[in-house]
């Protein structure tokens, strides 16, 4: 018997999802946190812990938007584009604010979070063949009109950005050349001195790329600090910007 229905078509929307995945997926976001997080004996649903993150992102990078309140509803009128991109049945509520909370928790310790970036660098060099030169590491600070947070990491301290009446956090930046791909970073409260940031952040840089004969471009009055001192095996590029060419740009071997 020969069937002469007329089969259902659905127009779906793609716009940027299928890409955003796929670039995910490329560079092992998923799997790499699945071997760092061990799932909870609680967790309902087919999607991972790391699944779950991506599809956050895609979230996080097609809308331009941290609202967590917002995502669920977002993805529930995406189910079949999350479902084909993740190969795996999605709910709205694998997305719900309560459990991107849940997620933000393990995400929000700093030895995970550079285990992670240790694992995904090795991944990008590895995958994309590229060709260490040189890895620059520069702190900065970003000042915010939020209060000042006792507990937390928004502190009043030396601005950088002319705003000394701002609460701001600090953060350390390890980027590796010629593609100033971000190798390291490092968020801490905004009261924080630049000296102590250096020393981890080379431990972290090394891990991922190796320890060879990779120089370091740092800041001039790191690099004669006690803690830059002590680096007697690392190549440090000199840089005076900071000191607002105080003194001129070398290379000296530690």
């Amino acid at each position: 018997m020969i069937d002469n229905s007329t089969p259902e078509l659905r127009v779906v929307r793609l716009d940027d999802l299928p890409l955003l995945f796929a670039i995910q997926e490329r560079l092992k976001v998923a799997s790499i946190f699945d071997q760092l997080v061990p799932p909870h004996p609680n967790w309902v649903g087919d999607l991972s812990f790391g699944q779950v993150v991506v599809g956050w992102q895609v979230y996080l990078l097609s809308q331009c938007d941290h609202r967590l309140n917002h995502v669920e509803d977002w993805v529930g009128e995406r189910l079949q584009v999350y479902s084909a991109c993740l190969n795996q049945p999605v709910r709205a509520l694998d997305f719900s604010d309560d459990r991107l909370a849940d997620l933000l928790d393990p995400l929000s310790e700093a030895e995970l979070w550079t285990k992670f970036e240790t694992q995904l660098n090795q991944h990008l060099i590895r995958v994309y063949d590229l060709e260490p030169q040189r890895v620059r590491l520069d702190p900065s600070t970003i000042s915010t009109y939020a209060p000042v947070n006792e507990q937390g990491r928004l502190q009043l301290g030396h601005s950088k950005d002319g705003r000394p009446g701002d609460a701001q956090l600090k953060f350390q930046l390890g980027r590796l050349d010629p593609l100033a791909l971000p190798l390291v970073t490092q968020v801490v409260a905004g009261q924080s001195a630049d000296d102590p940031l250096y020393a981890p952040a080379i431990r972290q840089a090394q891990a991922s790329i190796g320890a060879g004969a990779k120089p370091i471009s740092a800041i001039a009055k790191w690099a004669r600090s006690r803690h830059g001192r002590c680096w007697s095996q690392v190549r440090i590029i000199i840089s005076a910007r900071e000191a607002r060419n105080s003194c001129p740009r070398r290379s000296v071997r530690r």
